[in-house]
């Protein structure tokens, strides 16, 4: 056998590198351009799914209900599945150690819910820009709905950022043409705590009438889902008369006519600038906040922490949901509707009543160092008012998504 020249051998050995190389700057630059949202991407072709399991669920009240536990079904994804989850609600990352707040599957009593499937719901909001608009709950629920749906979606398909210049995250399954965004917004008009991250304050301050510096961001919208409430808790609101570089002039209202101020100003932005042929408006009510363990039989100074089980107790209220705010926007709703505009009202509230379980208490993130008077008491800083991922924000989603699904978007 004729043995090659060592000439012959590195310049064999030279190619052979030179083709490996190549093919290592090809696939690199096939997943940069995935990264860097490209136009040419190309769209996964479209899946006809079955639509009756939706259309079994027309005239059923999905928000009056029981919880069940069901470890079978549930959670809808793990959290370590999901690198999207924040600090605040990634409680199994900070210390939780007990899941079973995670199983429990919310029961209409008149019907039954569709088992969620990913796959299904990115084919039915295919091509369609989601928008959810509120306060840190409406990002808790925004959160869970990209963990509940980025499970399907292969790496370097999907990308999450922050929009530069405005408060907009944006979350892209590319292979279905979908956006799913989160707005913030707390109190919905302009006020001083428009800044997604820099908005501790103790007042707030809102210019009534300015909604388009944010509105302007919801336009081209396939679907909004709205809510407003945590912000609007403390007792008074000051309304600024003129803009917040020019004026320091303001009147005091209380909390509820506040409330009421902004809804209306939401509601003519609304009716005279969204095409409601295309867009479809939700509205999430109010969330329970679990800070009076004594509301279900614990002592005084106890609240959310180290709580397993939901309250089982049918009708269970907490006195930390002020149940005119959720009347007050029940009525402006209604208003809307004889001027055409129909926003569902996502009523959530009595559902989250029962979950006393399901808040973070003291497993989060914490943005500044405890002090050794919190340290001695971790009741004084558990946070009872957002939610754990997994768990009960899904539900919600599959209550929106329900609603959602079964008018045919």
């Amino acid at each position: 056998m004729r043995k090659k020249k060592p000439l012959q051998m590195v310049e064999s050995s030279v190619k052979i590198m030179l083709l490996i190389i190549g093919a290592l700057v090809t696939i690199a630059f096939y997943y940069i351009n995935i990264n860097n949202n490209e136009e040419e991407k190309a769209i996964r072709p479209a899946v006809i799914y079955d639509t009756s399991v939706y259309d079994s669920l027309e005239g059923c009240d999905l928000f009056s209900g029981k919880w069940v536990h069901d470890n079978d079904s549930y959670p809808l994804y793990k959290d370590s599945d999901c690198p999207y989850i924040r600090g605040d609600y990634a409680c199994g990352q900070y210390g939780r150690m007990d899941s079973k707040y995670q199983q429990w599957r919310w029961q209409p009593h008149a019907c039954n819910l569709p088992r969620f499937d990913a796959k299904d719901a990115l084919e039915r909001l295919r091509s369609k820009r989601v928008i959810f608009i509120g306060d840190s709950v409406n990002r808790n629920q925004w959160v869970s709905m990209v963990c509940m749906l980025q499970a399907v979606i292969p790496l370097g398909r999907k990308k999450m950022q922050k929009i530069h210049g405005v408060s907009l995250f944006t979350f892209k399954a590319f292979d279905y043409n979908v956006s799913i965004d989160f707005y913030w917004s707390p109190l919905l008009v302009e006020s001083n705590g428009d800044h997604p991250s820099k908005h501790k304050t103790n007042e707030r301050i809102v210019r009534i009438n300015s909604i388009e510096k944010h509105a302007t961001n919801w336009i081209n919208a396939d679907i909004l889902v709205f809510n407003s409430y945590l912000w609007w808790r403390m007792p008074t609101v000051k309304i600024l008369n003129g803009s917040f570089e020019d004026s320091t002039q303001y009147d005091i209202v209380n909390n509820h006519n506040g409330y009421k101020m902004v809804l209306k100003t939401w509601s003519n932005w609304l009716h005279s600038h969204i095409n409601h042929t295309r867009t479809r408006s939700y509205f999430m009510s109010m969330t329970a906040t679990h800070h009076k363990g004594v509301e279900w039989g614990m002592q005084d100074d106890q609240n959310c922490l180290n709580e397993t089980e939901p309250i089982m107790k049918d009708e269970f209220w907490e006195s930390g949901s002020d149940l005119k705010m959720l009347m007050i926007l029940e009525s402006s709703l209604n208003k809307l509707k004889t001027r055409g505009v129909n926003v569902q009202m996502m009523n959530i509230t009595q559902l989250t009543q029962y979950r006393k379980d399901a808040h973070p208490s003291i497993h989060r993130l914490h943005y500044s160092p405890l002090t050794n008077e919190q340290l001695s008491n971790p009741s004084s800083y558990a946070d009872c008012t957002h939610w754990c991922l997994p768990g009960v924000p899904d539900v919600w989603n599959e209550l929106l998504l329900a609603h959602m699904l079964r008018k045919h978007i």
